[in-house]
């Protein structure tokens, strides 16, 4: 009888385990992707394709939704337990940039320059327990075919989310990522004569 009590009291602190700490463990487990369409972007006209790769540390090469709790510890870096995304975040940064500014994967020798994006942050943060936003931060910069530094932004995207989840989370990261693909278009027209090569 003993063991048998022993062997649930085992079973159960493993459980908590992988649960504890990890918002949704109760909610049934969800896939997330950046969604099927970016929002309109006006893009630059350019005269040879532009190439693009995104950057992320080594910890972001995972399927997991990162959160913060910002009221609690704001240095700890969560991960839902029921919710994950369809690959790994930069990939799926990449893959909507793509899509949305009309670039071409890096590597490509037709390409003109290549624009680099350095993700530091992709994340929900809960300022209060029913209050969160998502924020991604990170730099973009500008490489020309000999990979030169023509131009270089820092950028520090937040967006409130719609619901303390992760269908919240990744609502407003999403968002984020159509914003900073606005942003981009926007860098690329005040670019001037240090981009010219690379557009015009």
């Amino acid at each position: 009888m003993r063991r048998y009590i022993a062997s649930l009291l085992m079973a159960a602190s493993l459980t908590a385990c992988f649960t504890a700490g990890k918002r949704g463990g109760d909610v049934a487990p969800a896939v997330y992707d950046l969604g099927q369409a970016g929002q309109a972007v006006d893009v630059v006209t350019r005269r040879r394709p532009m190439a693009i790769e995104v950057r992320a540390p080594l910890w972001f090469d995972s399927l997991g939704i990162d959160y913060r709790l910002g009221y609690l510890e704001p240095n700890r870096l969560r991960e839902y337990s029921r919710a994950r995304w369809v690959g790994p975040p930069a990939q799926l940064i990449q893959l909507r940039l793509i899509r949305d500014l009309g670039y071409i994967p890096s590597g490509q020798a037709k390409a003109a320059c290549v624009l680099r994006v350095n993700v530091d942050e992709f994340s929900q943060v809960f300022d209060k327990p029913e209050e969160s936003r998502g924020v991604l931060q990170g730099r973009v910069q500008w490489f020309d075919k000999g990979r030169g530094l023509l131009l270089e932004k820092t950028f520090n995207l937040q967006t409130p989310a719609p619901s303390p989840d992760s269908l919240g989370g990744v609502a407003a990261m999403s968002r984020l990522v159509g914003d900073l693909s606005n942003s981009i278009v926007e860098w690329e027209g005040s670019g001037g004569t240090v981009l010219r090569d690379c557009l015009y």
